[in-house]
């Protein structure tokens, strides 16, 4: 059974979530600020973290923040469509997606069950037979080690970044749309995608090019989408 941590100040939020995910078989663990978030998180294996963004005393970004300076669990975040601005800072701070209240239930749970699945299938629960060695030049992804090494160096990506550069490589040559990337990383259908795509291509092209503003690796076709170069 996985552990979702769900942190919202406003407990009538916290416990709808609670309803919804717990009919899917999650165990659900709560906590109604950012501190008991991270006392939480410290003393219990999370699988993942449902983190509202406005919250009193520290808030969701402050919050996202310090779990990013220890670990990569996923975080989905909660945020009132005013928020756009801070949905941004979210995922250029290591947020793996967000929800925008009032959600709908079918999305809230299609979202978490698809952060799941790609964070299960970057850890050590996945079964490493058959994993493969994707190369372009001097980037090379170890899918059974799960590790990025540039010019033999290792990166360190969160398990979206990973998942999406994993994809553009092994396919490596091929332009794919923001849709597409996302219905083939997130494995739902891409609803609002563009955002969250394009800061987590940034975020990949600052950890794995010299100049990101001239990349060598992870090119965009303007009006296309984007692709891995195939370098020899």
């Amino acid at each position: 059974m996985y552990n979702i941590l769900v942190c919202d100040d406003d407990k009538e939020i916290v416990k709808a979530i609670d309803i919804y995910l717990s009919k899917e078989g999650y165990n659900i663990l709560k906590a109604y600020n950012g501190n008991e978030a991270l006392d939480i998180i410290k003393n219990n294996e999370i699988h993942l973290v449902v983190l509202d963004i406005m919250m009193p005393g520290k808030d969701g970004i402050e919050t996202l923040q310090e779990i990013r300076k220890e670990y990569s669990i996923p975080v989905l975040m909660l945020s009132a469509k005013s928020e756009d601005s801070d949905k941004i800072i979210g995922l250029d701070l290591g947020a793996d997606d967000y929800v925008t209240k009032p959600f709908n239930p079918m999305e809230l749970i299609a979202r978490v069950n698809s952060c799941i699945r790609r964070y299960t299938k970057l850890g050590a629960i996945e079964e490493k037979t058959g994993a493969k060695i994707y190369k372009s030049g001097d980037l090379m992804v170890d899918d059974t080690l799960k590790k990025v090494i540039v010019e033999g160096k290792e990166v360190k990506l969160t398990p979206t970044e990973y998942n999406i550069l994993k994809f553009l490589i092994k396919n490596k040559g091929t332009v794919f749309s923001i849709d597409q990337i996302y219905e083939n990383v997130w494995k739902d259908e891409a609803y609002a995608a563009e955002n969250i795509i394009a800061v987590h291509i940034r975020h990949i092209r600052e950890k794995i090019e010299i100049n990101p503003k001239e990349p060598r690796y992870l090119k965009v076709i303007w009006g296309i989408g984007y692709k891995i170069e195939k370098i020899d």
